[in-house]
C-alpha cells in the first residue's frame, strides 16, 4: 500500500480504497441482495462456512421460524432470516393489500412466471401468511465505524474497497462491536477476538467471487462491481414496481445516507424494520470532530477558571501589600 492515505468520517467519499492509501486500486466491489427471490435455502450460509471454516451454530431450535442463527455474529457472516406475516384477505377483485413477492429474477428482458396451477413464491397461503425471506451480512460500509475506532489497525480497508478483521492482530478489546450501527461484528467467547464477513478477500484476490454469491441458486445474492450493482437494482425496483409490488424498495445504495452508502445493499419488500435493519442509520464516528472540538473548548475554559482561580488570592494580596505600601511611604 502506497500514496498518502486521506481518510473521511462522513460526507461523499467516492473512493475508499484511494483514500486509504491504495494506488491504482480497481473498482469498488460490493454484493447486491435481491430479497424477492430468496428461497431461504440457506446455501449462502453453509458456502460461507465451509470456505471460512467458520464454526457450525448447531440445529437447535430457536422458535423464529426456520431461523436456527437469529442473527450476524463471531461465528455467523451469512443470515438468512424468515419472517411471518400476516396477509389481508382477498378483495372481492382478488387482490390484496400487501405486494406478493416475485418467483424468480428475470434475466434482461424477460419476464418469469410461476408454473401452471402454482402460487408464485412469496404468494400467500390458504392460511393468509407469507414469508418474507433475506440474507443479511457485513454492509462494508462507505464510513466504517468499526475501522475508525480500531486501535491495532486490525480492521482495514482493501483495495476493492471492503473493510476486512486480522484476527491475528485483534488484541479483543472489543471498540468495534457498539461501534457497528448495524449490530454485526461480534467478539468470540472463547478468545475475545472479532470476527466478521471478509466478502471473501482471499477468493477476490484470485479473480474469485465470493462463496455465498457462488452458491445462491437463485442469484439473489450478486456480486459485482458496486455502481454496476446499483444500476441493476435499480432496473429491478422499476421491474417490480411496474408488476405492482410499489413497496419494494433499495435499502443501503444511496451514497448519501448516514454511512456513505454500504458495499453491501439489499433490495426490501417491506420497511427495513421488519427485516431487523435500523430505518436510519448513521456511522458513529461521524461526529468526532466536533466532539473533541468542544472537548478541547471546555478544557480550555476549565484550565483557565482554575488559572483565575489559583491567581485572584495572588492578586488581592499583592493589591494589599502595595496599598500598605503606599500608606508606609505617606
Amino acid at each position: 500500500m502506497t500514496g498518502q492515505s486521506r481518510h473521511l468520517l462522513s460526507g461523499p467519499e467516492p473512493d475508499p480504497a484511494g483514500d486509504a492509501g491504495h494506488d491504482d486500486a480497481p473498482p469498488r466491489v460490493g454484493f447486491f441482495t435481491d430479497t424477492s427471490v430468496c428461497i431461504g435455502c440457506k446455501a449462502c450460509e453453509v458456502a460461507c462456512k465451509e470456505w471460512n471454516a467458520i464454526p457450525e451454530d448447531g440445529i437447535s431450535l430457536s422458535g423464529m421460524s426456520y431461523d436456527n442463527t437469529l442473527g450476524l455474529g463471531a461465528s455467523t457472516w451469512r443470515h438468512v432470516a424468515f419472517i411471518e406475516q400476516q396477509v389481508p384477505a382477498p378483495s372481492p377483485d382478488g387482490r390484496t393489500e400487501l405486494p406478493l413477492l416475485a418467483a424468480a429474477a428475470p434475466a434482461a428482458g424477460t419476464q418469469t412466471q410461476p408454473d401452471a396451477g402454482q402460487p408464485a413464491a412469496g404468494q400467500p397461503a390458504a392460511d393468509g401468511m407469507r414469508w418474507l425471506m433475506s440474507s443479511d451480512v457485513c454492509k462494508h460500509c462507505t464510513h466504517a465505524a468499526c475501522l475508525d475506532v480500531c486501535p491495532t489497525g486490525s480492521l482495514f480497508r482493501t483495495e476493492f474497497g471492503t473493510v476486512v478483521v486480522q484476527q491475528d492482530i485483534c488484541n479483543g478489546c472489543g471498540y468495534c462491536v457498539p461501534a457497528c450501527p448495524y449490530g454485526v461484528i461480534e467478539q468470540r467467547p472463547d478468545d475475545g477476538r472479532a470476527f466478521k464477513c471478509t466478502m471473501c478477500y482471499d477468493r477476490l484476490g484470485a479473480g474469485q467471487e465470493p462463496a455465498c454469491a457462488k452458491a445462491c441458486p437463485t442469484e439473489s445474492i450478486q456480486f459485482g462491481p458496486l455502481d454496476e450493482l446499483r444500476e441493476r437494482a435499480a432496473l429491478r425496483v422499476g421491474q417490480l414496481h411496474e408488476a405492482g409490488i410499489t413497496d419494494a424498495r433499495l435499502y443501503g445504495a444511496d451514497p448519501g445516507d448516514g454511512v456513505g452508502g454500504d458495499g453491501a445493499f439489499f433490495l426490501l419488500l417491506d420497511e427495513p424494520e421488519v427485516y431487523g435493519l435500523p430505518p436510519a442509520p448513521v456511522v458513529t464516528t461521524r461526529d468526532l470532530p466536533t466532539m473533541w472540538k468542544h472537548a478541547g473548548i471546555a478544557a480550555l475554559s476549565l484550565a483557565g477558571g482554575v488559572a483565575v482561580s489559583f491567581a485572584a488570592p495572588f492578586a488581592a494580596s499583592f493589591a494589599v501589600s502595595a496599598l500598605r505600601g503606599r500608606k508606609a511611604h505617606r
